[in-house]
């Protein structure tokens, strides 16, 4: 019998837009089609989406969420309730330091999964994934890597830069063998060498407030890198995704990647399409540090290269790079006067991912409805091995998103659910609020009100990239 019907509402795919209900039997989309009216007399339950935007969940394949702790043993549960809350169903995080993993977890990639599969087993509200940090820490970065894409762990990251950084031939040879098992490195990009100099020159002039971080750090710093790694994955026939991509100088890397043919995809995240540099005049400290993300805040004009690089597919998604930082603890210390470099980089954004793409995005005229459900759940789903999210298709997961593209509000930390104690966009308006939520056809979020349970998520094994 059918479960659930979603009837009257505009279902929004990559390729178009159509009145139609949608029918789900044992969590999978049974049937879309224009007049469900037969099955929904039998449903066990029926959801009105007239007036409404029936949109696939939104799979966010960048966070570094923070797993439980004795201290804080519901952080990890708030962020994906958080994450539910803005429409997000399927999120991938990160085990790299500071988000709870163990040394053990550092030197160890088989070590970080078992570990970071134990301390989240049971605590989300939707469904989950791992992309591990490969840490320059470790004994032997890459003997374990064709063991963790065997284990359903597709995807891997390698910084080059922070004091884990993964040094260029072992990032070389990560990819080369990720690549041969059909799995795929992620990369943060930026140079070291350009990096360590910009920090120290702005230190040995005194300029350690929270705002000189962007100046440490100029675009140029994360074009090169950028380049590098692209041309790491020409050589060796490999994937590369390029995270957190911030700059029109590293954009224009990426083009000239893929006119060449190059397996290279990237992604920006809602700060960078949102924000500019002037966030850093911010004359308190503590809230300039509440910006201090790597890459940094950019431009208005480097904001704007980076929406026409949404538009032409030179980018290919968009994503959190979510980190529960908070103003009382890890941005604390800045008001101290704790140099800049010292300041936590990152800032929370699972809960915005959704309200910024649509309202910075298809409601400014930037980019299509179509185009915004391409960029936050059918690549990211495609391109991270989630075979059955990502699109409203019969016989995929019924993880539904049930949008008012007709509400405004204005976003302020007091009505966020994250473990975060601010969010960069305070105070920003917003047109667009999610519904109604449901993860494999089971509702958890009903009328913009958490009635999922802790436990509901699993942990999604991933398949082999493709592309």
């Amino acid at each position: 019998m059918t479960e659930l019907v979603i009837r009257g509402g505009t279902v929004v795919t990559a390729s178009g837009s159509r009145r139609a209900d949608v029918a789900v039997r044992g969590g999978i989309i049974e049937a879309i089609e224009a007049d469900l009216s037969g099955p929904a007399a039998s449903a066990a339950e029926v959801v009105d989406a007239t007036g409404m935007l029936v949109l696939p969940g939104v799979v966010d394949v960048h966070t570094h969420t923070r797993v439980a702790s004795d201290a804080e043993p519901d952080r990890f549960f708030r962020d994906s309730v958080a994450a539910a809350h803005g429409g997000t169903t399927t999120f991938l995080s990160f085990n790299n330091p500071g988000t709870g993993s163990s040394p053990a977890a550092e030197r160890s990639l088989r070590m970080g999964l078992a570990e970071w599969r134990a301390a989240t087993d049971g605590d989300s509200a939707i469904d989950v994934g791992l992309s591990l940090s490969i840490s320059g820490h470790a004994a032997d970065p890459l003997a374990e890597l064709a063991a963790t894409i065997d284990g359903g762990v597709a995807t891997s990251k390698a910084f080059m830069v922070f004091d884990f950084r993964l040094a260029d031939q072992a990032l070389f040879e990560a990819m080369a063998r990720m690549g041969d098992r059909g799995g795929m490195l992620q990369v943060h990009c930026e140079d070291p060498v350009l990096l360590d100099a910009g920090v120290a020159s702005c230190l040995a002039r005194g300029e350690t407030a929270p705002r000189h971080h962007a100046a440490s750090r100029p675009p140029y710093v994360e074009a090169v890198a950028t380049a590098r790694a692209i041309a790491f994955a020409r050589m060796t026939g490999a994937p590369v995704h390029i995270v957190h991509l911030s700059s029109a100088a590293a954009l224009e890397e990426v083009r000239r990647g893929k006119a060449a043919g190059v397996r290279v995809t990237a992604e920006t995240c809602p700060h960078y399409l949102t924000l500019t540099e002037a966030c850093y005049d911010e004359p308190d400290p503590a809230r300039c540090a509440c910006f201090v993300i790597s890459p940094p805040l950019r431009a208005a004009s480097d904001r704007d290269a980076l929406w026409a690089g949404l538009t032409d597919g030179t980018l290919d998604l968009i994503a959190t790079d979510h980190v529960p930082d908070r103003l009382g603890v890890e941005k604390a210390e800045a008001a101290a006067g704790v140099s800049f470099d010292r300041i936590s980089n990152g800032a929370p954004g699972i809960e915005t991912l959704l309200a910024l793409a649509y309202s910075e995005g298809v409601a400014r005229g930037r980019i299509t409805l179509e185009r915004m459900v391409d960029l936050v759940s059918t690549t990211p789903a495609a391109r991270f091995g989630l075979a059955r999210k990502g699109a409203l298709e019969v016989g995929r997961d019924a993880d539904v998103v049930v949008f008012d593209p007709g509400a405004s509000r204005t976003l302020r930390a007091a009505g966020l659910h994250h473990s975060s104690d601010y969010t960069p966009y305070e105070g920003l308006g917003v047109v667009g609020a999610v519904r109604d939520v449901m993860v494999r056809g089971q509702e958890v979020i009903r009328g913009g009100v958490f009635v999922g349970r802790r436990g509901a998520g699993t942990f999604i094994e991933r398949g082999p990239i493709a592309g």
